[in-house]
Protein backbone atom coordinates (compact mmCIF):
# COMPACT_ATOMS: atom_id res chain seq x y z
CA UNK A 1 0.00 0.00 0.00
CA UNK A 2 0.91 3.47 -0.53
CA UNK A 3 2.24 5.72 2.10
CA UNK A 4 -0.20 8.41 2.48
CA UNK A 5 -0.48 11.58 0.16
CA UNK A 6 -0.27 14.94 2.16
CA UNK A 7 -3.10 16.79 2.23
CA UNK A 8 -4.05 17.80 -1.31
CA UNK A 9 -5.97 21.28 -0.02
CA UNK A 10 -3.19 23.01 1.37
CA UNK A 11 -1.21 22.05 -0.95
CA UNK A 12 -3.30 23.50 -3.50
CA UNK A 13 -4.53 26.63 -1.62
CA UNK A 14 -0.66 27.52 -0.97
CA UNK A 15 -0.18 27.37 -4.65
CA UNK A 16 -2.89 29.06 -5.69
CA UNK A 17 -0.61 32.58 -4.87
CA UNK A 18 1.72 33.55 -7.99
CA UNK A 19 3.97 34.49 -5.53
CA UNK A 20 4.12 31.32 -3.67
CA UNK A 21 4.13 29.36 -6.72
CA UNK A 22 7.48 31.57 -8.28
CA UNK A 23 9.22 31.13 -4.97
CA UNK A 24 8.45 27.40 -5.34
CA UNK A 25 10.09 26.77 -8.50
CA UNK A 26 12.76 29.52 -7.58
CA UNK A 27 13.39 26.42 -4.65
CA UNK A 28 13.36 23.35 -6.84
CA UNK A 29 16.76 25.10 -8.71
CA UNK A 30 18.06 27.15 -6.09
CA UNK A 31 21.78 27.19 -8.01
CA UNK A 32 20.10 28.61 -10.84
CA UNK A 33 18.08 31.44 -9.43
CA UNK A 34 20.53 32.41 -5.98
CA UNK A 35 23.77 33.43 -5.30
CA UNK A 36 26.40 31.49 -3.11
CA UNK A 37 25.40 32.18 0.60
CA UNK A 38 28.12 32.29 2.93
CA UNK A 39 26.36 30.36 5.45
CA UNK A 40 24.57 27.01 4.54
CA UNK A 41 24.11 25.53 1.21
CA UNK A 42 21.80 26.25 -1.41
CA UNK A 43 21.03 22.69 -2.01
CA UNK A 44 21.92 20.81 1.10
CA UNK A 45 20.27 23.41 3.55
CA UNK A 46 18.08 25.55 1.76
CA UNK A 47 18.22 28.70 0.82
CA UNK A 48 18.70 32.49 3.44
CA UNK A 49 14.92 33.95 3.95
CA UNK A 50 16.77 37.19 3.44
CA UNK A 51 17.79 36.20 -0.53
CA UNK A 52 13.72 35.19 -1.21
CA UNK A 53 13.12 38.49 0.08
CA UNK A 54 15.89 40.20 -2.04
CA UNK A 55 14.71 38.37 -5.28
CA UNK A 56 10.73 38.64 -4.56
CA UNK A 57 10.93 42.32 -3.92
CA UNK A 58 8.42 41.80 -1.05
CA UNK A 59 8.45 42.81 2.04
CA UNK A 60 10.27 40.45 4.69
CA UNK A 61 7.35 40.10 7.00
CA UNK A 62 4.99 38.94 3.67
CA UNK A 63 8.18 36.44 2.68
CA UNK A 64 7.89 34.96 5.58
CA UNK A 65 4.37 34.80 5.79
CA UNK A 66 4.33 33.03 2.39
CA UNK A 67 6.89 30.29 3.01
CA UNK A 68 5.05 29.31 6.83
CA UNK A 69 2.04 28.93 4.06
CA UNK A 70 4.32 26.94 2.04
CA UNK A 71 5.88 25.06 4.75
CA UNK A 72 2.30 24.49 6.30
CA UNK A 73 1.56 22.86 3.17
CA UNK A 74 4.57 20.71 3.12
CA UNK A 75 5.70 22.17 0.04
CA UNK A 76 9.09 23.29 1.40
CA UNK A 77 11.28 22.33 5.15
CA UNK A 78 13.35 24.99 6.91
CA UNK A 79 15.98 24.81 8.60
CA UNK A 80 17.58 27.57 11.46
CA UNK A 81 21.55 28.23 10.90
CA UNK A 82 22.55 31.15 13.27
CA UNK A 83 19.92 33.57 13.15
CA UNK A 84 18.34 33.24 9.90
CA UNK A 85 15.81 30.51 8.36
CA UNK A 86 16.46 28.52 5.12
CA UNK A 87 14.36 26.98 3.31
CA UNK A 88 13.90 24.49 0.87
CA UNK A 89 11.77 22.26 -1.75
CA UNK A 90 10.31 19.17 -0.05
CA UNK A 91 10.87 17.23 -3.66
CA UNK A 92 9.00 13.95 -1.77
CA UNK A 93 5.78 15.93 -1.11
CA UNK A 94 5.68 17.47 -4.33
CA UNK A 95 6.46 14.28 -6.14
CA UNK A 96 3.44 12.03 -4.06
CA UNK A 97 1.13 15.32 -5.29
CA UNK A 98 1.94 15.19 -9.01
CA UNK A 99 1.59 11.50 -8.84
CA UNK A 100 -1.99 11.84 -7.07
CA UNK A 101 -2.47 14.40 -10.44
CA UNK A 102 -1.51 11.75 -12.71
CA UNK A 103 -3.48 8.59 -10.70
CA UNK A 104 -6.42 11.07 -11.13
CA UNK A 105 -5.71 11.85 -14.40
CA UNK A 106 -4.93 8.41 -15.96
Amino acid sequence: MNKPLPSLLPALRAMANPHRVQILEWLLDPEAHFPPQQDGDLVRDGVCVGFVTDKTGLSQPTVTSHMKELESAGLVTSKKIKNWVFYKANLDALQQISQSFQAAAG
